[in-house]
């Protein structure tokens, strides 16, 4: 079967900010390539992720979130009034947040770039 690829909207980059959460539209899920290694082992450089962004953030769960005017995707720990963001690499700083108002989605879904069977999902 002979498939065509279909457009995907990019935005350009503008002056290098990043445009606020906002502005996205809806509530749907999207995905996401990982760079950088600071969630390695767990995700490597390359590996799409899939963002659900009204998904149920708790303890142990893989987030994007808006902090500090920018995006980072870190795996949530703590509880209510001692939550963190962390990365897996050690070589990465944990950073504190007051709340869970920073986070925007919730990863439910990893899979390497033309290999099907690599597929991991996060959510029950």
């Amino acid at each position: 079967m002979n498939r065509k690829p279909f457009p995907l909207p990019v935005m350009p980059a503008g002056d290098g900010t990043a445009a606020a959460p906002d502005h996205c539209g809806g509530g749907e899920s999207f995905a996401l390539m990982v760079l950088g290694d600071s969630m390695a082992p767990e995700f490597l450089e390359g590996d799409i992720i899939v963002i659900e962004p009204e998904g149920l953030a708790r303890d142990g769960s893989y987030v994007m979130a808006w902090l500090e005017n920018e995006w980072i995707f870190r795996q949530l720990s703590g509880s209510e009034g001692d939550w963190k963001l962390r990365a897996l690499n050690p070589r990465y700083p944990a950073a504190g947040i007051p709340d869970l108002s920073v986070i925007k989605g919730v990863v439910i879904q990893k899979s390497k770039p033309g290999r099907r069977k690599a597929t991991q999902r996060y959510i029950d």
